[in-house]
């Protein structure tokens, strides 16, 4: 009886048969892909958060025909896109930071069609006009909340709970660690500070972002400052906006106007985090510099970015108010985003939630 020829040593060994059963498998793993795909109103694409119901992308980082923009930070709206759909509110933010657009303003919970879905715009009480974004379609609700905090904020519509099935949550500061104190104690501590620096003889030069962060610092110094607080330039423009929209502030000068050689001990400058250490800071012959940021509860990064103070303030919401959101909106599925995801997923897993991330291309508060 012939022998089989011998197989080489190199080559792979013969497939088995493949059985009824495991073909049944591939077939209904593929069908439960495709299932997966007309379920989910919200996914993941190159140029960001896509909704095939409404062919609309959310907060995208590449050109694309139609976004729905949740906020005028440069992280979540850029330049490039066909049309934008975004609050009444954030409009004069859009115009100043992205110019001449096509835009469509919505008035918050009214609701407005694109392609096969059903989108409002609920406030998000992360920065002036900032929002989340609810999309029904297929039956399902399915809310993407964009930014957000649950602090009160006296420049800013506060949080709304929108119940819904599915909740994409940020995640920024998704850490047990991140809980923030009052800020009307921290606005407080930044007078301190202040009445501690002239005492010194010195500038307190305040760093904080540009948009919503120092307009929320102003707001909540407003009982304390007896004199203008000194702007950074590329402060003072957005505080304009903010003081357009009819928002509540206490009274400003730009540094820019203060003759040279100016005497600015014991003055409060709020500045731009990018003006540490750059040729603008030579104007104040000694200062003690501070960051506000919810960065600051952890002291490390005080000491790492080289400032004096550190003062906890943040536009994100914290740990606490995570997990109080989500429970809150209903939702039996959760997709965290933007930031710690990790901890939060496992976190609510165990909470008996179906729950997993989206890796997006967001960036920090700052």
């Amino acid at each position: 009886m012939p022998h089989a020829p011998a197989r080489r040593p190199d080559a792979h060994p013969p497939r088995p048969p493949v059985s009824h059963h495991r073909a049944a498998a591939r077939r209904a793993r593929r069908y439960l892909s495709a299932e997966v795909r007309v379920r989910d109103l919200v996914e993941l694409r190159p140029e960001g958060l896509y909704c095939p119901a409404g062919d609309f992308h959310i907060d995208p980082w590449r050109p694309v025909p139609r976004a729905v923009i949740t906020h005028g930070h440069g992280d979540h709206a850029r330049a490039g896109m066909g049309e934008y759909h975004c609050t009444r509110e954030s409009l004069p933010i859009l115009e100043w930071r992205l110019g001449a657009q096509r835009y469509h303003a919505r008035g918050h919970g009214e609701p407005f069609e694109l392609g096969g879905a059903r989108v409002s715009l609920h406030p998000a009480g992360h920065v002036l006009g900032s929002a989340q974004v609810r999309i029904e379609a297929r039956g399902r609700v399915w809310v993407a909340s964009g930014d957000y905090k649950r602090q009160p904020d006296p420049t800013c519509a506060p949080f709304e709970v929108v119940p819904c099935d599915t909740f994409i949550t940020e995640a920024t500061f998704g850490l047990p660690v991140y809980r923030w104190p009052d800020t009307g104690e921290v606005a407080r501590e930044i007078a301190q500070w202040r009445a501690d620096c002239e005492v010194e003889g010195v500038a307190a030069v305040l760093f904080c972002y540009a948009l919503g962060k120092a307009q929320r610092v102003l707001a909540e110094l407003a009982p304390h400052v007896d004199a203008p607080v000194l702007l950074h330039g590329a402060i003072a423009t957005g505080v304009e906006v903010y003081r357009r929209a009819g928002v509540a502030l206490p009274p400003t000068e730009t540094v820019s106007e203060l003759a040279r050689g100016a005497d600015f001990a014991g003055r409060l400058v709020l500045a731009p985090p990018s003006a540490a250490g750059s040729a603008w800071m030579r104007r104040f012959r000694r200062a003690q510099t501070g960051f506000a940021s919810g960065w600051m509860r952890i002291r490390g990064n005080r000491r790492r970015r080289n400032y004096d103070r550190g003062f906890v303030v943040s536009d994100h919401a914290d740990w606490p108010d995570l997990i109080r959101t989500v429970r809150e909106t209903g939702a039996t599925r959760v997709i965290a985003t933007h930031g710690s995801t990790d901890a939060i997923v496992r976190k609510l897993c165990e909470d008996g939630l179906d729950a997993g991330a989206f890796r997006t291309g967001y960036g920090d508060e700052d």
